[in-house]
């Protein structure tokens, strides 16, 4: 017997789960604050369906697939955008614009780094039926809210996919699904190893001038009324206008093939990889009901674990002194307060547990104090002690609670 986690993936425990969870609520909140409304999709799907017909790309091709008992082949959900082709066939008559949200766990069977796992969560939100510019800027808004609130600085960058798939022609590429899988891992090699990557599959007169292209400002772009261009600088416009900083990179690639437009990521240097990601794909939800209808989506995913967040966990530790039933009787009370709280009795062993697992705050329940009708509360961090009454004290622990919690 193997005890020991499966390769990939992981548990999450006190205090990473919170920090994990309070991001999560963050996120969710925003999520409704910007008009989006929470879906739930099945984890698993046909197989046929999960592979796609021409779809091509690492997620799909790294799906988990399995058989049920019928000895139908099946998947694991990879990502949320693809299952939205399957919604709108069994629901044709959506109302649009449709502004959904979902948070859950998709599976990869891909290699395994330091910070990339087999089971991941991901938090996505799409505007479905608006093609108007405003969509994608409204994701982009969303993202950076979200980073705000958490505090998280972060640098996004922005490209567009029928700007880079003119780039890809004018450079005399055939093999744009290749080229621009290389052309992604230009974060992660140095440009010269990618350059060495892409003589393998274009010449190097190509190569050369493909990264020459790459290179130019957008400003070139717009001179030269490449397709993409113009959509792109709205945007920036609309972000500037939202005092949202910018960046434009030709080599930005998102890995699906199913983008069609502005693509975008937020990047900070705490995090490998992006904080938040997303862009346009007009050509997907509608597939199989013979229509286009425009989409544009944000996802987040390595942003739960940011490590630089602030969490509340329990709020106060009561030592119950001989003094259970006067105990029980506090912790209701407070916890009528929205107080965070629990009973211990071992003086020793409580103090050592609150110390341990950071608990600010801790109220001894004994003969003398219920005598006095007084309540001992101690600050862990200043070791401090005060007698106060009922009323007084959940006004306190009220109070310090919130001064903790802004910490």
């Amino acid at each position: 017997m193997i005890l020991e986690n499966v390769k990939g993936f992981r548990d999450i425990l006190y205090p990473d789960s919170l920090k994990r969870q309070k991001i999560k609520e963050i996120i969710e909140r925003n999520f409704k604050l910007f008009g989006f409304m929470p879906i739930e999709t099945s984890t698993i799907e046909y197989d046929e369906f999960a592979r796609g017909e021409n779809e091509k790309g690492e997620a799909v091709s790294d799906r988990f697939r399995l058989k049920d008992r019928g000895g139908r082949e099946l998947s694991l959900r990879y990502e949320f955008t693809f299952q939205l082709k399957r919604i709108f066939k069994e629901n044709p008559n959506i109302k649009l614009p449709f502004r959904r949200y979902q948070v859950g766990y998709n599976f990869r069977d891909e290699p395994i780094t330091k910070d990339r796992y087999r089971e991941f969560m991901q938090c996505d939100a799409d505007i479905i039926g608006e093609e108007d510019i405003i969509s994608d800027a409204e994701c982009i808004f969303l993202g950076d809210k979200i980073c705000k609130d958490l505090g998280i600085k972060y640098e996004l960058i922005l490209n567009n996919r029928k700007l880079l798939n003119l780039i890809l022609e004018k450079s005399g590429i055939k093999n744009k699904e290749l080229v621009s899988k290389e052309l992604d891992k230009i974060n992660k090699l140095e440009e010269k190893e990618v350059k060495e990557n892409l003589i393998n599959l274009i010449n190097k007169k190509e190569a050369d001038f493909l990264f020459k292209l790459l290179k130019k400002d957008l400003k070139y772009f717009l001179r030269e009324q490449f397709d993409g261009a113009e959509e792109l600088n709205k945007l920036i416009s609309l972000c500037k206008k939202n005092q949202i900083d910018v960046k434009f990179s030709a080599f930005l690639i998102r890995g699906f093939s199913y983008y069609t437009g502005n693509i975008f990521e937020g990047y900070v240097k705490e995090i490998k990889g992006s904080v938040f990601a997303g862009g346009r794909y007009d050509n997907l939800v509608g597939k199989y009901i013979n229509r286009q209808i425009p989409a544009v989506g944000i996802s987040f995913g390595r942003i739960l674990d940011y490590p630089n967040i602030k969490t509340e966990g329990v709020n106060c530790l009561i030592i119950s002194i001989d003094q259970d039933e006067e105990s029980i009787e506090l912790v209701k009370k407070l916890r009528e307060k929205e107080i965070s709280c629990f009973i211990m009795k071992k003086i020793n062993k409580a103090l050592d547990y609150a110390a341990k697992m950071d608990i600010p705050f801790v109220v001894f329940v004994g003969k003398d104090e219920i005598k006095e009708k007084k309540i001992k509360l101690r600050e862990m961090k200043t070791g401090k002690e005060k007698l106060l009454g009922l009323k007084e004290l959940i006004q306190k622990l009220t109070k310090l609670k919130d001064i903790f919690k802004n910490r």
